[in-house]
């Protein structure tokens, strides 16, 4: 019957209440706790007081965070731009380069950013205005993410010494980047290393020069693949298809192989031998040490034009 029930119902009620009222108090202190402590000073031992604060990963996942600048100091949590890529500071840093110490963290290709590549679009036109169009400037900064410490190791000096001694191989390679694959078609056969495990599975003529230094022979198309995840041995068409994939190959063996020499292009170039031993790296005895001199002076007078357009000087070690 609803009159015996209705007293006992109203009690609960009254608790509930009072049990709510509390909740609130309690909520509304804690927002007052939380709300001092977001504007605490921070303390003086945190973080330089020129210390950015932690940028907002942008909305956009693919859109470039704000440019890295090297006089900066960035706080664990800061996003920056860096060729065409996204990094996280994972502590506190200044002038150390995204992609060249383990400070950063990638966090993937972006877009609507501005290249802070040591040569800009300008300069490259410059070095390359007879190109064929498939070489773009914007195909070479996609792909500098596959190397991340090119040009990006070492003073500004180094940094744009090493990006004109790779451009000018590629200029000296290519005949100004004007031929994206080897003219001779008679030779095509001969890069086929069938010895090789793997052998030719995409044709025993398949693996001819390409790109900016004629990338060329089975077992390098291999090796560069399983470096960049790319399946070139099966399809090493990409190489000519692709500008990012071009460019990617080159920065390969650049980075990764001695070739006939005892160091790789990019040790040659940040640890001060300077470009003679880039030369030897590519083709060892065949130009160096009296093989032929006239192609050693070829790409010294290649690379003093390159340096002059970016205006850096070309450093010692330019024979080898």
């Amino acid at each position: 019957m609803p009159g015996r029930h209705a007293e006992p119902v109203r009690a609960p009620c009254r608790r509930s209440e009072q049990r709510l009222n509390r909740i609130k108090s309690l909520l509304t202190a804690l927002s007052a706790v939380v709300a001092t402590a977001v504007f605490l000073p921070v303390p003086a031992h945190a973080a330089p007081a020129n210390a950015v604060p932690v940028n907002v990963v942008p909305a956009d996942p693919a859109a470039c965070a704000p440019l890295w600048n090297s006089s900066t100091a960035y706080t664990a949590g800061g996003t920056v731009a860096h060729h065409g890529r996204n990094w996280t500071a994972k502590w506190w840093t200044r002038g150390e380069n995204p992609g060249a110490t383990t400070v950063w963290s990638d966090g993937g290709a972006c877009t609507g950013g501005v290249s802070d590549f040591v040569i800009s679009e300008a300069e490259f036109d410059e070095i390359f205005p007879d190109r064929d169009p498939f070489y773009t400037y914007q195909g070479l900064i996609d792909a500098l993410h596959a190397y991340p410490r090119f040009a990006n190791t070492g003073t500004e000096a180094t940094r744009s010494r090493e990006a004109a001694a790779f451009l000018t191989h590629a200029d000296f390679e290519s005949v100004g980047l004007q031929y994206v694959k080897e003219i001779n078609e008679a030779n095509y056969w001969i890069k086929c290393d069938y010895s090789q495990p793997f052998g030719c599975p995409a044709g025993q003529s398949a693996y001819y020069g390409r790109g900016p230094i004629m990338f060329s022979w089975n077992f390098n198309y291999k090796a560069a693949g399983d470096a960049l995840g790319l399946d070139l041995l099966n399809n090493p068409w990409l190489v000519e298809q692709d500008p990012s994939v071009a460019w990617q190959t080159a920065l390969w063996y650049w980075n990764t192989q001695n070739g006939p020499g005892t160091m790789t292009s990019h040790d040659a170039m940040v640890g001060g031998a300077g470009f003679g031993e880039t030369i030897r790296s590519l083709n060892g005895a065949l130009e160096c040490d009296g093989g032929n001199p006239a192609s050693v002076q070829a790409r010294v007078a290649k690379y003093e034009r390159i340096t002059g357009i970016i205006d850096t000087r070309p450093g010692s070690g330019l024979t080898c």
